[in-house]
């Protein structure tokens, strides 16, 4: 089984504070930031919300994509998370159940 690499971007609420970041557990990571675990940015400005993410087989295309992603002026990332999800829903949930995970 290949493992998977993921870009993400969380918020706290819609157009809000944005952060992204990578991993090679989407579920796990973003499970941390939700019980404020990860210390720093995302606990101070409580971003649990995960409203963007991509999905890559290798881990050097997901770091390169999100050191591009990161350099990119707000409206834009903002203009990327509305094209596929304009309500800003909370992704998280969805990724959970179609996994199996209740």
């Amino acid at each position: 089984m290949e493992r998977q690499h993921f870009v993400y971007i969380l918020t706290n609420q819609p157009r809000g504070t944005l952060y992204l970041g990578a991993t090679n557990n989407l579920i796990r990571r973003v499970a941390e930031h939700r019980s404020r675990q990860v210390s720093g940015f995302t606990r101070k400005y409580f971003l649990t919300r995960l409203v963007y993410f991509e999905a890559y087989r290798e881990m050097l295309v997901a770091f390169e994509r999100e050191y591009r992603l990161k350099r990119w002026r707000r409206a834009w990332k903002i203009e990327l998370v509305e094209r596929v999800n304009p309500e800003w829903r909370d992704l998280y949930p969805g990724l959970l159940s179609s996994q199996g995970v209740w």
